[in-house]
């Protein structure tokens, strides 16, 4: 099993990386790629899950052990396979949806890419009590499913991908800033995962 990989990012698209290590590209589907390549370093470390099925090798990769494991906590759960898995962590970080969880939020859950509202319960139900040590704040509040500071608010999708941006280390001037570059190519009804790859391709791109 590959569990993570150290190199310098060869090429970037919205769902995957390509990872040079030693001269070996490696496709590895991200939550949001273009937040590997916000670190201002050559060399990148990418935490991996290696999966494997009949017809196909593939890579899932994660900046955070935290993110490795809450992936591989989520694909356990019946009717999450990886590509849904990796929605999820593209959609809330791993702290709000671990809260959520622990805290029944079949509100925010729902609000996940391709989560409804029977995969949310069974979420809640198989890991509610296999969660330890994966979030670093369990029971904070998880941002609203609605209104102005929600996910599909004034601004849709955009207060839950500022706090992930926030996360990775941008400041408040950085993020208006983008948001009045991005706010008029932001549908009225897009994911948070989506507002989020297209503002770090914006911050990315200087």
């Amino acid at each position: 099993m590959i569990d993570f990989l150290r190199g310098q990012i060869a090429h970037l698209e919205t769902e995957y990386v390509v990872l040079d290590v030693q001269g070996v590209g490696y496709r590895v589907f991200c939550p949001n790629p273009y937040a590997l390549a916000t670190k201002g370093q050559e060399t990148v470390t990418v935490y991996t899950h290696h999966h494997v099925r009949e017809d196909a090798i593939l890579l899932f990769g994660f900046p955070t052990r935290e993110e490795q494991k809450l992936f591989r906590k989520l694909i356990e759960v019946s009717g999450i396979g990886p590509r849904v898995a990796l929605g999820i962590l593209s959609g809330g970080s791993p702290d709000h949806v671990v809260a959520a969880i622990h805290q029944e939020n079949l509100a925010f859950l729902t609000k996940l890419p391709g989560i409804g509202k029977k995969t949310a319960q069974r979420m809640i139900l198989d890991l509610k009590d296999k969660l330890e040590g994966v979030g670093g704040t369990l029971f904070d509040p998880v941002p609203a499913a609605g209104g102005e500071t929600g996910l599909d608010g004034g601004n849709p999708g955009w207060p839950e991908a500022r706090e992930g941006l926030k996360a990775l280390g941008y400041t408040e001037a950085e993020l208006d800033k983008v948001w009045h570059r991005l706010k008029d190519d932001v549908g009225p009804d897009e994911a948070v995962d989506s507002v989020m790859k297209k503002a770090l391709k914006l911050l990315y791109a200087g």
